[in-house]
């Protein structure tokens, strides 16, 4: 996982592996976050 965008922008984060779950892939969050963005200006969001 990485930090998309802020200040910590581009940062790799460590996560954990298990084969339950599947984490979002950056390139979908990156995507729906600059949706948001748009509807939302100003706003600043948290995706844990």
């Amino acid at each position: 996982m990485r930090v998309i965008s802020g200040i910590f922008g581009g940062r790799r984060l460590v996560s954990f592996r298990a084969s339950h779950l599947r984490p979002t892939t950056d390139r979908v969050k990156e995507s729906l976050f600059n949706k948001l963005n748009k509807l939302v200006p100003g706003a600043e969001v948290l995706d844990l």
